[in-house]
């Protein structure tokens, strides 16, 4: 090639390769901060920049193993500075290499067309600054405005390979024309090589983006109908200990009064014996709970009969009337999910003695306090305020917490999660005068 159409200076795509580390270093939540951040970040541009001039003259038989390893390289840096899951790391290692190849080929494109007409080097730099700060900025607005929804990015394998195809076909488009001219997608004249390159990295940056936002709204959907769904089972469940505890109710009347009939009848030590047993194992199914909050009421006596298979002690010290402004569906979603969550939990305890639930819902102030306590011997992943679901199908687990979350913002409440000396504690706070839509 003449002097205007040469091949992109490595030192520009290693400094693009850097500066597209460095957007997603700033979406994503980070191990390291600080001078540790500075100094990885420094050592990182000058090991990329370094190897990536080194081998500039290497043979084309060497230039994709090197290229590989660059992306290593840069996969290497956003492994040890972001804090994510692995596959969501390579959905963003692809889109920060593609990113990286577009700015640089579109820089160079536009210097190509001002070299022509001026030579100038100031001019030169000035526009390398103005171009990156320009690609860059653009797309670390654009993922930024993504942030609020990063909960609803996780990536399967079957995504994260399509994307990875997608990454490899983009690279391998838009550089065919400068390792062979023989191809039904190459180019013989220059000035459309570099227009190749541009066009075939825009529209792989583009795909990707998409492919992420479409991600995303499919998660969105998904978890928005498990959460629905979940809703509905919690009040169908309240439905059905309702018909259940009225039946008892009735029961539990007409054999008192039958019992005390038979105890009147007959002096038999034996008949006596099983009559005060059936009193006994009676008297447990005793409607006892009575918080001021009938649907409370019944979520709690229901969940409590749950409890006596798996001998699990729940207490409860509740003042029932500080909910009844939340609507019935709410109810049944906040506390049935939380007793549920904490019933499954201890469960798993071997020891029956350490099967320990206890529910509180007092006033502070001007806010409901809700908090659901229970034994806990397993090691729980809580990260900023979020309890994160040691199930290995993330995606399909955890949306009881959610479900929780959601209604309990409809009432501009908060909630938090707290791991302490072996009990973990589901703490719910909500304005006594908040407006919710019900």
């Amino acid at each position: 090639m003449d002097i205007i159409y040469q091949d992109i200076p490595r030192i520009y795509t290693a400094l693009a390769e850097w500066i597209a580390c460095m957007v997603y270093c700033g979406i994503l939540k980070r191990k390291i901060e600080g001078w540790k951040f500075a100094g990885g970040s420094t050592v990182f541009l000058v090991v990329q920049s370094t190897f990536l001039v080194l081998t500039r003259d290497v043979p084309e038989f060497f230039w994709i193993p090197c290229m590989i390893f660059a992306i290593l390289m840069m996969g290497l840096f956003l492994f040890l500075v972001c804090d994510t899951s692995r596959s969501t790391l390579v959905y963003y290692l692809m889109s920060a290499f593609l990113l990286a190849e577009f700015a640089a080929s579109f820089e160079w494109q536009l210097a190509c067309f001002v070299y022509a007409r001026n030579n100038s080097q100031l001019l030169q730099i000035l526009l390398l600054v103005a171009s990156y700060a320009a690609v860059f900025l653009i797309v670390f607005t654009m993922e930024h405005s993504w942030a609020d929804s990063a909960e609803y990015f996780e990536i399967n394998r079957n995504e994260l390979v399509g994307v990875i195809l997608i990454s490899v076909a983009v690279f391998a488009f838009s550089n065919l024309s400068f390792i062979s001219e023989k191809t039904p997608f190459s180019s013989t004249l220059k000035a459309d090589v570099f227009y190749i390159r541009t066009l075939v990295d825009l529209a792989g940056v583009i795909v990707v983006y998409a492919y992420k936002s479409r991600i995303c709204e499919l998660n969105a959907h998904k978890e928005l109908a498990s959460i629905n769904s979940m809703l509905k089972e919690q009040y169908d469940k309240y439905r059905s200990y309702q018909s259940s505890f009225e039946m008892i109710n009735i029961k539990y009347h007409d054999l008192k009064h039958q019992i005390a009939g038979l105890k009147g009848e007959t002096n038999d030590v034996e008949r006596q014996k099983w009559i005060n047993a059936m009193e006994q194992e009676l008297e447990s199914y005793k409607p006892e709970m009575q918080t001021g909050n009938h649907v409370l009421d019944t979520i709690i006596s229901g969940k409590m009969l749950s409890c006596r298979p798996h001998n699990i002690k729940m207490t409860c010290v509740a003042e029932g009337q500080l909910i009844d402004f939340m609507h019935v569906t709410d109810i049944c979603t906040i506390f049935g999910n939380a007793l549920d969550n904490a019933i499954e939990s201890v469960s798993l305890i071997e020891d029956p003695e350490k099967r320990l639930i206890h529910l509180t819902v007092t006033s502070q102030k001007n806010f409901v306090l809700i908090e659901v306590s229970n034994y806990c011997e397993q090691e729980l992943n809580i990260k900023d305020g979020n309890l994160i679901t040691t199930k290995n199908d993330r995606r399909n687990h955890g949306y009881g917490l959610k479900s929780i979350k959601y209604s309990v913002e409809k009432y501009k409440g908060n909630v938090e999660y707290e791991l302490n000396k072996n009990w973990f504690d589901l703490k719910i706070i909500i304005p006594l005068n908040s407006n919710s839509s019900r």
